[in-house]
C-alpha cells in the first residue's frame, strides 16, 4: 500500500497544492468525480491517456486513508 500511495503527490505549488496523481496535473478528485460520473477504469483510462490503472487504485487507496481518520467526541 505505502509504494501505491506514492503516486498520490502534493505540491503547493500546482493545483493549489490539492493531492494530484503522479505530479501531473491530474488531481485526485477529477478521478473520483469521473467514477462518480458514471464512468468505469478503462473509460477513465480512455479519457485520460496518461494514468495508469495502479493511478486509479492509489486514487482509491487515498480517498480511503482520508476518510478513514479518528473523530474525537468530547
Amino acid at each position: 500500500m505505502p509504494e501505491l500511495l506514492r503516486r498520490i503527490t502534493i505540491n503547493p505549488k500546482q493545483c493549489g497544492g490539492r493531492p494530484c496523481i503522479r505530479g501531473m496535473r491530474i488531481r485526485v478528485s477529477d478521478v473520483l468525480d469521473l467514477f462518480a460520473a458514471g464512468l468505469n477504469s478503462e473509460e477513465i483510462l480512455e479519457e485520460m491517456p496518461d494514468l495508469e490503472i495502479e493511478d486509479l487504485k492509489a486514487t482509491f487507496a487515498y480517498a480511503s486513508r482520508k476518510l478513514n481518520h479518528p473523530i474525537l467526541v468530547a
